[in-house]
């Protein structure tokens, strides 16, 4: 087994929101990877240029963020052939390692693209590289940039950033300084390729929480009315919690709860409705152990949530 860290750069519509093709709405115009072996010494490197058909001029937003510009890339590889070499270079049974959870999902969209989706079956699990640098280092919720965990870390600077490979580069060096064991206690779970059936859906069980990610629903309804959705469970012990504040959600996509296990205490539900490519609903819920301020930090903002509604409401009917 190997660990290969990822980066990717992409490039979007030009012409803006309004005409990219809704199937690819970032399209993969660089590959940089590392491969380090199980004790994550570095053993080998990929990087790879990719010649564009989709959107044939850069996006000023990418040109100014990765310093590339369409003469750099027209005589990359397509990306199909490109996409073959690297998952040749990757070997049997990979372990993907990303800065952030973007990379992952962007290059099953590409591979999507061109109906080559078998070389990378999902779900995936993989390890987010900025969450473990948060675990390990701060406290596992604030997000840092790259360059941050560089700095942190007093990392040599030898090349810039926002290319594919020197970005793959630092966070491979991030990565071997994580401890082994936050490493193993935190991977994640990217679900792209999401569970189709009930007999699919996931379940992980973490040491303080548990993720479950559900199969797919016709709508948003639907999928919040699901038993197993609206239904909490004790991280810990797994037993059924009595629910204390009941699901609300804070906009369309996001959703919380207060439950209360009698041997263990509250513990926080928070949903996150996901939209597939094909209009399709379903869930990622994970269920956590919090103290007593933090639920009642959940209770204040679902009754500053509901005076707003009602402000908006009554504003509506008086006008």
């Amino acid at each position: 087994m190997d660990y290969i860290v990822l980066d990717l750069e992409w490039n979007q519509c030009p012409d803006g929101r309004e005409a990219e093709d809704a199937q690819l709405p970032f399209e993969i115009i660089e590959i940089g990877a590392v491969k380090l072996n199980k004790d994550r010494d570095v053993v080998s490197e990929f990087h790879e240029m990719i010649k564009p058909k989709v959107y044939h001029w850069i996006n000023s937003k990418t040109r100014e963020i990765v310093h590339l510009d369409y003469s750099s890339l027209k005589d990359g590889t397509p990306f199909p052939q490109a996409a073959r070499r690297f998952f040749s270079w990757c070997g049997g049974e990979p372990k993907f390692c990303t800065w952030g959870d973007q990379d992952l999902m962007e290059l099953q969209r590409n591979l999507k693209y061109y109906g080559m989706e078998g070389l990378l079956p999902g779900p995936l699990e993989y390890y987010d590289v900025q969450k473990l640098f948060s675990l390990c280092y701060e406290d596992g919720r604030v997000r840092r940039a790259l360059e941050y965990a560089v700095d942190h870390l007093d990392l040599e600077k030898r090349e810039d950033f926002h290319r594919a490979l020197a970005d793959a580069r630092y966070t491979a060096e991030v990565f071997r300084r994580v401890d082994e064991a936050c490493i193993r206690r935190n991977f994640s779970v990217d679900v792209y390729q999401n569970p189709k059936s009930k007999k699919e859906e996931i379940h992980i069980f973490y040491d303080d929480r548990v993720k479950f990610v559900s199969r797919e629903f016709s709508s948003k309804e639907a999928a919040i009315g699901d038993r197993e959705v609206s239904s909490t469970c004790c991280p810990l012990c797994h037993r059924p919690a009595k629910r204390k504040i009941r699901w609300f959600s804070v906009n369309a996509r996001r959703y919380f709860s207060i439950s209360v296990c009698p041997e263990h205490g509250y513990i926080k539900g928070k949903v996150r409705m996901r939209k597939t490519d094909e209009g399709k609903f379903y869930v990622e819920k994970t269920t956590s152990l919090v103290d007593e301020a933090d639920a009642k930090r959940i209770l204040e903002k679902k009754e500053l949530l509901c005076a707003k509604r009602r402000l908006h409401r009554r504003s509506m009917h008086e006008h």
